[in-house]
Formats: structure tokens, sequence, C-alpha cells
């Protein structure tokens, strides 16, 4: 029975969630991959992370409706996800930069399309990174 609690204990630590926890200063630096496109920028104007206006401004992005950054114009595929609850999460963004399209099928359930077309094979430290920027997080 020893061995079989044992085992059990061994198993539980080995089988731990999917996406472990990033690191927000690594994803400081990472997220110079994604200034080409996206900046952060608070609601009151003051610009965190200078970068381009091809994607929507990420501040705030953990806790927010897919597709609702006001005056940006999103994809279809994007707005009917948020349409459909999706709500960005750390796990959600890792699982979406990996391979936008294939997300945004899979959670739509039919095919669809995505403007990004960078893939970031692990995004856990730039999802960390993006938390500190969260309603939650008080910036």
């Amino acid at each position: 029975m020893k061995a079989i609690l044992t085992a059990a204990a061994a198993l539980a630590l080995t089988t731990t969630a999917v996406f472990a926890e990033g690191d927000a200063a690594a994803g400081e630096n990472d997220f110079k991959k994604c200034k080409s496109c996206h900046a952060i920028t608070t609601a009151d104007g003051e610009s965190i992370v200078k970068g381009g206006k091809t994607g929507p401004n990420l501040h705030g992005i953990i806790g927010r409706q897919a597709g609702t950054v006001e005056d940006f114009k999103y994809g279809d595929s994007i707005v009917a996800a948020g349409e459909a609850g999706l709500v960005w999460t750390e796990e959600l963004l890792v699982e979406y930069a990996a391979d936008p399209k294939a997300f945004l099928s899979d959670y739509l359930g039919e095919s669809a399309k995505s403007k990004m077309t960078f893939k970031l094979k692990d995004a856990s430290d730039v999802a960390a990174y993006l938390a500190t920027f969260s309603e939650d997080a008080g910036s």
C-alpha cells in the first residue's frame, strides 16, 4: 500500500499544469519581438512600450475580452471569438501566440483566419510580462 501511495504522489508531482508560469523579466526582453506590431500604452496615453500599430495595444490584455480594443480594426475571427466568450488569460495567450489561426479555428470550431502571422513558440514569459499590465496588477 505504501508503494502505491508513493507512486501516486510521484505521479501527482509530475502531472503539473500544462502551462508553467512565465518569467515577466524575461518576457520584457522577449516583447522586443512583438513591438514591431504592438505597443503597450495606458488608458491615459502613457507609453510604456512604443510599438507599431499593426496590432492592438496590449495594455490590459489579460482579463480583456478578445477583439475589443476601441478603434482597432480586428479580423472577423478574433471578433467572433470574443463574442463567443474568449477572455484572455496568460495560458490562452500562450496558446494563441503559438499558432493564432489554429487557435481561433479550434476555439470557434470552424476554419478561421488571423491577421497575426507571427508565431511565438513559447510565449509564457511574454504573457507573464503582459500580465503585469492587467487590471488585477494595478498598472
